[in-house]
């Protein structure tokens, strides 16, 4: 992490007239990620194309970290098509338990053993279709952190939420849940991840400028804690991004990079969104 100046052009209008403006800021360089979210999809034949694929870009753009987060049952293939390159891996999920007489889930344990680097906690899909509380996501983030996986914490509001203007009320609800339970230090080794629900998989994108509002006002809030943590963590927008749009929204200064749904799912798709990263 580093800070540069940067030449930030701004446009709005008053009365009907557009202003330009230009100004410098501080702005704080953290290191982009670009994290493909599989969901339930995948054969092994388009896993073995996909990962194949994704090397190279990985390996090419060093200054952004590229991951796939599979399905459980496809990690293994994956370390093995993955190990040599740069292209990291993790889970969509994991479990607060490592082990014991919980049929059906997964341990961040064995995770760990298949050499994922992140876990996904608190996917909307998870707290809607699953029921998970947020004290639930936090003791994942918990479990994931104890057997050294870095979690990604997902967060977001729904549109009833959004409409209410209740985005950020819901966002640090969903935060301040893994810091009552871990400290705002765990932050230091975590990843956010903004995903506003009435955006995954509909089309809808939350436009660049709101995008940055809200990981703006997600970083202030976490201020309130511990500025340096707040300065540190990366925070990635997740909601349809994809290859067309994705170079406007990673070039917002509080925006680190994407966690990316079906786009992860077509090379051509999620190398066009690594290399908008690297440029940002």
């Amino acid at each position: 992490m580093c800070a540069e100046k940067k030449v930030i052009f701004n446009q709005n209008s008053t009365n009907g007239c557009i202003k330009k403006m230009y100004f410098i800021e501080d702005r704080i360089m953290r290191k982009p990620v670009v994290m493909g979210n599989w969901k339930l999809n995948g054969t092994k034949s388009t896993v073995t194309d996909l990962i194949k694929a994704f090397r190279e870009p990985a390996d090419k753009n060093a200054n952004v970290d590229v991951a796939i987060c599979a399905p459980a049952i496809f990690i293994g293939m994956v370390e093995s098509l993955a190990t040599g390159s740069s292209l990291k891996w993790g889970s969509e999920d994991c479990d607060i338990h490592t082990k014991g007489a919980y049929t059906g889930e997964n341990s961040p344990e064995m995770l760990k053993e298949f050499g994922c680097t992140y876990a996904i906690v608190g996917h909307s899909e998870r707290r809607g279709y699953h029921n998970e509380s947020n004290e639930i996501v936090a003791g994942k983030f918990k479990a994931a952190q104890e057997n050294g996986l870095t979690p990604v914490l997902c967060i977001g509001e729904s549109e009833a939420e959004y409409d209410a203007g209740k985005t950020l009320d819901v966002c640090k609800a969903e935060i301040k849940a893994v810091i009552d339970l871990c400290g705002i230090e765990a932050f230091k080794n975590a990843i956010i991840a903004y995903e506003p629900i009435w955006a995954i998989g509909t089309g809808k994108t939350a436009t660049p400028e709101i995008a940055q509002n809200v990981h703006h006002g997600i970083r202030e809030f976490l201020k309130t804690f511990n500025a340096e943590v707040a300065d540190g963590v990366r925070i990635l927008y997740g909601g349809s991004c994809n290859a067309k749009n994705a170079a406007d929204i990673f070039a917002q200064p509080d925006v680190d990079g994407g966690l990316i749904g079906g786009a992860s799912l077509k090379a051509p798709d999620f190398t066009a969104i690594i290399e908008a990263a690297a440029k940002a």
